[in-house]
């Protein structure tokens, strides 16, 4: 009798065992999908898309938006800003100028932020939100202008585009550090363009 009484806790042990496991397993299962579907979610949002109608990305920037043109800013076209942005900023880099020329070799060409979130184009030689200093220390956009004596010859542009959950309490002459201070913790979604030139 003892014996049947031991074999059938057993059974119950074993049982509730097996139960707890597949609770468990499926708690585990279930919550790594919530995350991957999550992510995945979170990817889809993230379609923040800058263009431009003048040159390709990775292509050759004409030479009408450059100092051998009119040195007038590049027409911008931008789509899927995140409905939870407050504003967006956009900065133009020169990553490739001589350290001879620049220590840090990189010079800022434009610098805007605070762009209504709504905004889908800027304009050839328009300016959008709040301008802010560029490397020259001026309120403007700065075409491109490698100098032909140093390599590389061809530079690259970056427009960098940012969403951010806020507007930034900046004035007008802001400097791209100021700017970029005031981002951290507040870029909701990011994107870049790409552009070239070499001086002709």
């Amino acid at each position: 009798m003892r014996t049947a009484y031991a074999l059938l806790g057993l059974v119950w042990l074993l049982v509730i065992a097996a139960a707890a496991y597949g609770f468990n397993h499926n708690f585990s299962t279930s919550g790594d999908t919530a995350t991957i579907i999550n992510s995945k979610t979170l990817m889809a949002t993230s379609t923040l898309t800058l263009t431009s109608s003048a040159f390709e990305n990775n292509a050759s920037i004409p030479a009408r938006f450059t100092c051998d043109g009119d040195q007038v800013n590049p027409p911008l076209s931008i789509s899927g800003v995140p409905a939870g942005a407050k504003s967006l900023a956009l900065i133009m880099d020169d990553p490739d100028v001589p350290k001879q020329l620049l220590p840090t070799g990189v010079f800022n060409h434009w610098v805007l932020f605070n762009i209504p979130p709504q905004t889908t184009e800027i304009a050839t030689g328009m300016t959008v939100g709040t301008i802010g200093a560029n490397g020259s220390g001026k309120n403007q956009y700065t075409g491109p202008c490698p100098p032909t004596q140093y390599e590389p010859s061809e530079h690259r542009y970056i427009f960098n585009l940012y969403a951010l959950d806020i507007e930034l309490p900046l004035q007008v002459g802001a400097t791209k550090t100021d700017v970029e201070k005031a981002m951290q913790g507040h870029v909701i979604a990011q994107t870049q363009l790409l552009g070239k030139y070499k001086k002709q």
